[in-house]
């Protein structure tokens, strides 16, 4: 069947104009991904300006924590971890005393290893003229057998215990008479403060509040305006501890520990970096 001229010609100025209208679509949508891009001389990124802030406080440490291990030899197994437990429990009755509770008290680590001694045996005396490896030896001496060889002797017993003192007024007393029960070594204290987080916020806010406030100078000083924040970082909630540790050695003679220990300041500080739009 033949399409009539008319028809035809009607088809071909639809066809023209959906060409026309397609072509405006997609040289208007090209001319705005250029202008977005920035291609026509516009920034594409705003202008941005980072500024930094500290904020730390202060706080009397109310917590002590000391760590101590007893190590324990013996020729079984079982012995070496019966004179373990035998100084544990003097420890922990002692700790009892003073009104630590058990909730405070946790093994950190408890283990046993065999101990090896490398012997040589020494070998009979050499008879009158008698040849090794083709040379004559002297009789005089004895001399040692190679290979030496690895002996059992016995086994060590380990178990280490952290402390937390909730009452740091005691914590000389503590330290002084866990140190007789026979451990091994002590270590401490280490003041902390038991719940930082609110101190953490305070510091946070001290530092941003600084941020801040250098932000208002230097837009000022550079004539800019601050617009939104674009990005945040907060770095530190470190506590610094300026109390002294105390560390004693079984082998070694302890020396007397003082009834109080001067617990000092802890500083808990956050450092945080904001960056704003300017215009």
């Amino acid at each position: 069947m033949e399409i009539p001229e008319e028809n035809k010609k009607r088809i071909y100025q639809t066809l023209c104009v959906l060409l026309i209208v397609l072509s405006v679509y997609f040289t208007v949508k090209i001319f705005s991904e250029i202008k977005k891009d920035s291609l026509l001389g516009e920034s594409a990124q705003p202008a941005t300006i980072s500024f930094s802030g500290h904020g730390e406080v202060t706080a009397v440490p109310d917590i002590a924590n000391i760590y101590f291990t007893i190590s324990k030899d013996a020729k079984t197994v079982k012995d070496a971890q019966a004179g373990v437990a035998d100084i544990e429990k003097k420890a922990l009755d002692f700790l009892k005393e003073k009104g630590v509770e058990d909730k405070d008290i946790q093994t950190a680590n408890a283990s046993f290893y065999p101990k090896y001694e490398y012997r040589k045996a020494v070998c009979p005396p050499i008879p009158m003229d008698a040849e090794i490896a083709g040379v004559t030896v002297s009789p005089s001496s004895s001399y040692y057998c190679p290979p030496s060889k690895q002996v059992l002797i016995g086994y060590t017993a380990n178990e280490s215990v952290t402390i937390k003192i909730r009452n740091t007024d005691t914590v000389g007393d503590i330290i002084q008479g866990i140190g007789i029960t026979g451990v091994s070594d002590l270590n401490g204290p280490n003041f902390a403060i038991d719940k930082e987080d609110t101190l953490k916020m305070q510091a946070r806010k001290l530092a941003i509040d600084d941020a801040k406030a250098k932000a208002k100078i230097l837009a000022k000083d550079l004539g800019v305006s601050l617009g939104k924040i674009t990005s945040f970082n907060e770095n530190g909630n470190y506590p610094i501890m300026y109390a002294k540790s105390v560390m004693m050695d079984s082998a070694s003679e302890r020396a007397p520990t003082p009834a109080i220990i001067p617990k000092g300041e802890n500083i808990i500080s956050s450092d945080v970096t904001i960056t704003y739009e300017i215009r």
